[in-house]
């Protein structure tokens, strides 16, 4: 799938769509997601035009792998999440429940999660 720079991410990234800020470096914004699906419920963004995970992984330099991985830990540390901790999700592609086609995880806690999945 070919990028959309119309996305709602990229719109965030753009100052386009207002968000609730958490965190940002030269690599990631995190910001509360508008329909929580736990006490506490943040999204991380990945500043790269990618599309999902597997586009993430196989068009970015370790350099950027590194940062936006580092950004979601300096997010939950943010929230607060490290002691208790957190789940991380990633929705790669439509069977998924991806929603928007830009690079971005999940992180979800503030409370005891259900250990389904």
């Amino acid at each position: 799938m070919e990028y959309n720079s119309n996305n709602a991410f990229a719109k965030i990234l753009r100052g386009e769509i207002p968000a609730q800020k958490i965190y940002e470096d030269e690599f990631a914004m995190a910001f509360y997601d508008i329909a929580p699906k736990a006490k506490i419920h943040a999204l991380v963004i990945s500043k790269a035009m990618v599309v999902d995970f597997e586009d993430f992984v196989e068009h970015s330099n370790a350099t950027e792998i590194e940062g936006y991985m580092r950004a979601i830990v300096r997010t939950a540390e943010k929230l607060g999440l490290i002691e208790g901790g957190y789940r991380l999700v990633f929705n790669s592609g439509k069977n998924s429940g991806q929603e928007v086609p830009h690079l971005h995880a999940h992180i979800l806690g503030g409370e005891p999660l259900s250990t389904h999945l």
